[in-house]
């Protein structure tokens, strides 16, 4: 922690902070102070500190009440993509908007025809002079209709397998030919998005890595995805980034005091944390159950073994590597954990557990949270990609066998194509 003056940090903190300024204003100091990111490098919103000294900032903002630092895809994975395979001119151009939460972006990975096997992804994008044309569907976008950029996978050579052919671009959504549909979820919400490209454009300049590389490019992206999902942490009050949101010229207090208004408390997200697991069975009378104590004891096992796990991934994090299966294993657990905590909590509840809404405990919190949490075993991949991958990539197992490795794209047949996990996603 050398490079970390922490008295320093709490007084740029203490004169910087102010209720009254915006959203806008409030990221834009952060940024330029080098404490949105400090991680990332100089002159992009960050001091070039590790992962670990740049937490001290996260927990002065929290300690102090301030609103935390932009979030969002571009923050957590288009960021770091960028600036680990970007060009200089690239790194200039995109990351220092995310830094200072002026844009929002989104991912474009996932197809409705490709399943598991992201390497089978079928949306296109043809060289037409100084852009590409793309044409496709994606699907599971996160917040793609309030995005302004997202993080694209398409096809570019289908005379090559198929892992050999994609490439990785930056693309503007907004733009004709981008429509991004919210999809309605089962637990009422519409967080994320089917986007149909129809002859989108994309400036050459936007290619991230070699052209046929996006592969190799995608595999740090989905690395800090996993990483995020299984050890997210953060500091202060979290708000998205981007203008569509129409939060950057909110003064900060507003959004804080409507934050606090209608929060639902503890009982969010995809996990419900042991501790509050263990208050909602004092509330219903549980506590002494001896198999909901049993259960609760083995819960907080588990959540105290993540939370361990995500402290080794962070500490790698620190010393400059790419997230590894650890990472993988930190997003297994928090799938594992948002199963565990919903049924140990519709169990706790008992037939509260059928009612919903301003009827239920908790305005259905824990409701909302069961409905919620199958999202934890499918985003970032699915359950299945993550044992595969913590097998062959951690454990040193054989490759599953894979019979179209060497197979131009455009010869496989649609009835043919597979539903992979090991070394496709």
């Amino acid at each position: 922690m050398n490079a970390v003056d922490v008295d320093e940090v709490r007084a740029w903190i203490a004169a910087s902070w102010d209720l009254d300024l915006s959203l806008a204003e409030w990221w834009r100091r952060l940024a330029a102070a080098g404490l949105a990111f400090p991680h990332w490098p100089e002159g992009l919103g960050g001091r070039g500190w590790s992962p670990a000294e740049s937490r001290v900032v996260a927990r002065e903002l929290g300690a102090a009440g301030a609103v935390a630092p932009p979030t969002g895809v571009g923050q957590a994975m288009g960021g770091p993509t960028v600036i680990a395979h970007g060009t200089e001119a690239q790194r200039q151009a995109l990351v220092p908007g995310l830094a200072s939460g002026e844009d929002g972006w989104c991912q474009l990975f996932s197809e409705p025809s490709s399943g598991s096997d992201l390497a089978g992804l079928q949306t296109t994008a043809v060289r037409d002079g100084d852009e590409w044309v793309v044409n496709g569907q994606k699907v599971w976008n996160s917040g793609a209709h309030n995005a302004d950029r997202g993080l694209l996978l398409a096809r570019t050579d289908p005379s090559v397998p198929k892992h050999q052919g994609i490439s990785y671009f930056v693309i503007d959504m907004d733009q004709p030919g981008v429509d991004a549909r919210p999809l309605r979820q089962m637990n009422g919400g519409a967080d994320f998005d089917e986007v149909f490209l129809t002859d989108a454009r994309v400036p050459a300049d936007r290619l991230i890595g070699e052209l046929g590389g996006g592969w190799h490019v995608a595999q740090t992206t989905l690395a800090h995805e996993r990483a995020n999902i299984g050890t997210r942490t953060a500091g202060g009050a979290v708000f998205p980034s981007g203008g569509r949101y129409g939060l950057l010229d909110e003064r900060v207090g507003d959004l804080l005091a409507r934050a606090a208004a209608s929060t639902r408390g503890p009982i969010s997200g995809f996990v419900i944390p042991p501790r509050v697991l263990v208050d909602l069975a004092r509330e219903f009378g549980r506590h002494d159950d001896p198999v909901i104590r049993q259960r609760l004891v083995a819960f907080r096992a588990m959540a105290d073994t993540n939370r361990w796990n995500g402290q080794r991934t962070r500490a790698a994090a620190a010393q400059g590597t790419k997230p590894g299966v650890d990472a993988n294993l930190a997003k297994l657990n928090v799938a594992n954990m948002a199963r565990t905590s919903r049924d140990l909590a519709l169990a706790i509840i008992g037939p509260y557990g059928m009612l919903a809404g301003d009827d239920a405990p908790h305005g259905g919190a824990v409701q909302t949270v069961a409905l919620s949490s199958p999202a934890a075993s499918l985003g970032g991949g699915t359950d299945e990609i993550q044992r595969n991958v913590i097998g062959e990539r951690g454990l040193g197992l054989p490759r599953e066998p894979q019979a179209d490795k060497d197979v131009p794209f455009r010869d496989l047949p649609m009835g043919t194509r597979r539903e992979r996990g090991a070394g496709d996603a």
